[in-house]
């Protein structure tokens, strides 16, 4: 199943129930993401080598190869992984986060824990797929850290950054070549110099644009006509 669209952040639901596949896909697919299934680990390995997603969803107890043995296994890629259990004791929760899940949550569970903790796990800054395993990354002669939140341009001259101006750079800059929606890039940057951003997500990246071009006038983002932006330049690992 596939909700949203091409511009969409992409979600792989992996679970044996069909009924849970099916409540998720339609849930995030109400809110804007673009959701596939997968009924388990070789289902969701076919899903993968057609597109790659931007965060995964995986319950733990599955027939054949369990949730577990396949979080291990695609751990190392950096995508995002959110676990789903019935298992809700702090051994299971810590083995689950052990084997390199991002987050662990217990079913039964509200729709509206689960939107917020994806939310949360996609706002995350992530090494970019060509970026190796380290945090900072280099485009166009920059170079970026955002978990350390520091900037410096092609010169090597350092750039202030206010936090949501970071957020939305964090956002661009792990995101490659991908078209990010206004609606995406608010939810991304929310609680962050809020007032600016809650007036308009273009104000915003307006701002960041006009910082950047103070020390490069080289275009790194491009506005997408009727659908968002997208940051141009390849990203490496530093």
């Amino acid at each position: 199943m596939d909700t949203g669209t091409q511009f969409a952040e992409r979600i792989v639901v992996v679970d044996d129930d069909t009924s849970i596949r099916e409540a998720l896909a339609e849930y995030l697919g109400n809110h804007g993401y673009a959701v596939r299934t997968a009924a388990g680990a070789a289902a969701c390995d076919r899903l993968l080598a057609e597109a790659p997603a931007d965060l995964l969803i995986i319950d733990v107890m599955m027939p054949g190869e369990d949730g577990l043995s396949l979080c291990r296994r695609l751990a190392p890629a950096g995508t995002p992984i959110l676990m789903l259990s019935a298992l809700d004791a702090v051994t299971d929760r810590v083995v689950g986060l052990e084997v390199g899940a991002w987050d662990y949550l217990a079913k039964p569970f509200e729709p509206r824990e689960l939107l917020a903790r994806v939310r949360a796990l996609l706002r995350r800054p992530r090494s970019v797929e060509a970026g190796g395993g380290g945090d900072a990354i280099t485009f166009a002669g920059w170079w970026f850290s955002p978990i350390e939140r520091r900037l410096r341009d092609p010169q090597g001259r350092a750039v202030l950054l206010s936090e949501g101006e970071h957020a939305l750079l964090a956002a661009f800059a792990t995101r490659p070549g991908r078209v990010l929606s206004r609606d995406m890039l608010l939810d991304i940057a929310r609680g962050l110099d809020a007032a600016s951003y809650d007036r308009a997500i273009d104000i915003a990246v307006s701002r960041l644009r006009r910082k950047l071009a103070e020390a490069d006038p080289a275009q790194l983002i491009e506005t997408v006509r009727g659908a968002g932006y997208r940051f141009l330049p390849a990203v490496r690992g530093a």
